[in-house]
């Protein structure tokens, strides 16, 4: 029998039992739907970590103030002023792996231009805070270096900002208001978008950290020349764990921490929050394999029963072909091509409810998604494998029987 007899007689043999081969490639098509999703989530997720790591730097270390006792109580992270801009001096002059540092101020704030406004943060900044930000100008000259040792009414705003209080315009020498204090826009940042923890990185305005210190700064505890962080970009990845050691001892002996006392800092290390994340994704990836491997072992079984169940129920038919010239090898290929049939009509229903399941997902539970050929090449490869797997048996079991003994059957 030629291949296409073989399919065609495969077809006529799944038409006769069409309910019965619709539940058996059941398990098939939740297992090859569940390997799309699984596998779109993963690499969707992986390219958000991409970005994550774009956007933050990672040769990047951040430096925040810890909690204390106050009162009796435990304070939160960042609620007293534990560094200064000593402290950034310090590091830029005696740790060698830093290659940038900036200390910053932060809080929000109304801006307003005329009739528009909008709220947003302001950020006071030293020079290195652009570099290690990776943030570039779109339209301006920014900051001159003695902007940032005085109290100078300068600003740079960021993308969102821009739309919000100028329309098409790039602002540029316009004045705006942050708060009750009245500023000359000196730049406009080029856009980033969002960020990786789903922030608009464009809403903001950059101001010198002097300005921000004396002018934006609405806490009465502030000591002078204190800073809420310090973020440090470091000359190589591999230097980071290095230099955040470096760091922390610098800091404990500036700050006078005996032994066995808690630091009144904490230091952020980029790399290990996306590691972190990554290890969470590749978790649940593994996890979401497992729930396909279960899902198209289970159709794989299924597949095996139903076909054992077919040839048991087809003896006499299978006596009857090899009577008249139908060699095992022919009757091999026949219960093989049923199986595999089987098995990819499921992983063609499997691909679209997985794409479609895929798509719901990203639009409706705002889950990172990525697409492509590979993952639905990938399930029809699985598709096939299974069919072919659990299907031989059944088949090289219809190929060994007796004709005589078939047609004897009842």
């Amino acid at each position: 029998m030629s291949w296409l007899d073989i399919i065609r007689t495969a077809l006529a043999a799944l038409r006769g039992n069409w309910l019965r081969s619709a539940l058996t490639s059941l398990g098939v098509i939740i297992g090859i739907a569940a390997v799309i999703v699984m596998v779109s989530i993963g690499q969707g997720t992986q390219k958000e970590i991409d970005k994550l790591v774009s956007g933050l730097g990672s040769q990047r270390l951040d430096i925040g103030s810890a909690g204390g006792q106050g009162g009796g109580a435990r304070l939160a992270q960042g609620s007293r002023w534990s560094l200064n801009s000593s402290d950034v001096d310090s590091i830029r002059s005696e740790i060698p792996e830093v290659q940038y540092v900036s200390g910053s101020l932060r809080g929000g704030t109304q801006v307003v231009n005329g009739e528009n406004n909008a709220s947003t943060q302001w950020q006071g900044v030293d020079n290195d805070w652009f570099a290690i930000n990776d943030w570039t100008l779109a339209n301006g000259d920014g900051f001159e270096p003695r902007d940032y040792t005085s109290a100078v009414k300068k600003v740079v705003i960021g993308e969102t900002v821009r739309k919000e209080l100028f329309g098409d315009g790039n602002g540029i020498g316009q004045s705006i208001r942050i708060g009750r204090v009245p500023f000359t826009v000196s730049g406009t940042l080029a856009p980033k978008g969002q960020g990786g923890f789903g922030q608009d990185q464009d809403d903001i305005v950059v101001v010198p950290l002097e300005t921000a210190r004396r002018r934006l700064s609405t806490s009465n505890s502030m000591p002078p020349g204190a800073v809420q962080g310090i973020s440090v970009g470091v000359d190589s990845a591999k230097n980071l764990d290095s230099a955040q050691n470096a760091i922390e001892g610098l800091l404990r002996q500036r700050h006078k921490i005996q032994p066995g006392t808690d630091d009144d800092f904490v230091v952020r290390n980029i790399s290990q929050i996306v590691a972190t994340r990554t290890a969470t994704t590749n978790l649940m990836s593994k996890l979401l394999g497992a729930v396909a491997g279960i899902c198209l072992i289970i159709g794989g079984i299924g597949i095996m029963n139903i076909m054992l169940v077919s040839v048991t129920e087809r003896i006499r038919e299978i006596g009857l072909r090899m009577s008249v010239g139908a060699g095992p090898r022919d009757v091999r290929r026949q219960f093989l091509a049923e199986a595999m049939l089987i098995s990819l009509i499921g992983g063609v229903i499997g691909i679209g409810i997985g794409v479609i399941g895929a798509l719901v997902l990203s639009k409706v539970g705002q889950l990172p998604v990525e697409l492509n050929a590979q993952v639905v090449l990938l399930a029809a490869a699985f598709s096939m494998a299974t069919g072919l797997f659990f299907g031989y048996y059944p088949a090289r079991k219809a190929s060994m029987l007796d004709p005589i003994e078939a047609l004897r059957s009842q």
